[in-house]
């Protein structure tokens, strides 16, 4: 155990350098662009469709012949199409609205995006322009980490949703600007616009001689191996070292902008982990379906999945309210179950500059000596959150698409650190 002495100090720090951190702007805004920015050179990063993803599955299958295998397995083709047409019309449009304010353009879907090109893509983009839905933009994000391209340049990111009827785009400016790229771009060239800062998760994993598994791609509905990115082992302060069982960290190259998953790969299958809240000296036990650490700008995403009640879940609940005896006892006043549900559900939501993580814990066991202590949270905002695995088969899943083993023994770090936000672009 480390003494409370050397704790109170260590969360001093932490303290003061997030009140640095969220004195840089109010709100998670900046009024006014940094100097040094200026509009030159855009990446669009482009949605990887589903007829895209039929055609790698079947390469040896001219266009003819793929359609007809997936006219007879049921597909419905013309939406298929639709929807991948509806997508590259869009694309282009947003090309030719920055070629029109004099911007140099290069394109690169997401398979292209995700190998060992994108680096240097990175270095040469003024800005980073994610084409489709939120899941391009995480992609787009996780690149971007000064971990993963080994450069401390930061290169803005702003998102156009490319299908705003069936894609809610959290992540992507406002839906209006679909059908106006031309006015958003003007006004990105023209710096009239604000920044945004949105937190992002720092993953260490922490063992006796520095080493990272393999990490795996989810992204292409297929698991492929990824190109193995590399970071500087460090020693831990004898501190850490003795609180951890562990003598090194190894920071993973890939930062969380939404959040960090822990559980086992078999839904069904329990997951059994330790968490340590802060760095203090107790060690929570649970069983559950699994760990979700989110960021405020995953707040609305799973965060709000595993968390959010019910109109019926609400109305179950004030059926069991005792009920006042007719003489002399006041009525229960008249409710309205759908407006406590949504405003319970909007209340799960925090800032994305917000330098807090919350942990949810997915369906945890409370029987018997289950959760220990007993009276351990399921969901709580922390500053730093440990994890030791006792599971079998279990993965650490960073914003649904960069995968670790997390198997028993396996230790993580979770923390959040200034250096990391992400800098996005914001349009009213």
């Amino acid at each position: 155990m480390f003494k409370s002495k050397n704790l109170t100090h260590q969360l001093i720090r932490e303290y003061r350098a997030w009140r640095k951190f969220s004195s840089h702007s109010k709100g998670g805004m900046a009024k006014y662009p940094p100097p040094q920015f200026k509009l030159r050179r855009a990446l669009i990063i482009t949605k990887f469709s589903r007829y895209e993803f039929e055609q790698t599955r079947y390469p040896q299958l001219n266009r003819e012949q793929l359609e007809k295998k997936l006219r007879d397995r049921g597909t419905d083709y013309e939406m298929l199409m639709f929807l991948h047409n509806l997508h590259k019309d869009f694309e282009r449009n947003v090309v030719q609205s920055f070629l029109d304010v004099g911007c140099e353009v290069k394109v690169a879907n997401r398979v292209e995006f995700r190998s060992s090109l994108s680096k240097e893509i990175m270095k040469w983009a003024d800005l980073i322009v994610p084409v489709g839905g939120d899941g391009t933009f995480l992609l787009a994000a996780g690149r971007a980490s000064p971990l993963f391209a080994q450069s401390q340049q930061k290169t803005p990111i702003v998102g156009f949703n490319s299908d705003p009827q069936r894609s809610e785009g959290r992540l992507m400016l406002p839906k209006h600007y679909t059908e106006n790229t031309k006015d958003a771009v003007a006004k990105i060239k023209s710096c009239d616009f604000q920044w945004m800062y949105r937190t992002r998760i720092r993953t260490s994993i922490l063992g006796s001689n520095g080493k990272i598994p393999e990490s795996t791609d989810l992204y292409r509905h297929t698991v492929t191996k990824m190109e193995q990115e590399k970071t500087e082992p460090e020693y831990l302060s004898q501190i850490w070292a003795d609180r951890y069982k562990a003598k090194m960290k190894r920071v993973l190259p890939y930062l969380a902008l939404n959040e960090v998953f822990i559980g086992e790969q078999l839904s069904a299958r329990v997951s059994h982990l330790q968490l340590v809240i802060n760095h203090n000296d107790i060690d929570n036990k649970t069983k559950c379906s699994g760990l979700c650490v989110s960021t405020g700008t995953g707040s609305t995403s799973w965060h709000t999945s595993i968390n959010r009640i019910t109109t019926q879940q609400v109305e179950d609940l004030v059926r069991i309210f005792p009920i006042p005896e007719p003489d002399g006892g006041k009525p229960m006043p008249a409710f309205d179950a759908d407006q406590i549900a949504t405003e319970y559900n909007q209340s799960l939501r925090f800032a994305p500059d917000d330098p807090r993580l919350c942990y949810s814990i997915r369906e945890q066991i409370c029987v018997g000596v289950w959760p220990s202590p007993k009276d351990f949270k399921a969901r709580c905002f922390v500053n730093s959150l440990f994890v030791k695995s006792r599971c079998i088969d279990a993965n650490l899943v960073i914003d649904g698409s960069i995968s670790y083993p997390f198997n028993d023994g396996a230790k993580a770090l979770l923390e959040v650190h200034p250096e990391d936000a992400l800098l996005t672009i914001s349009l009213d």
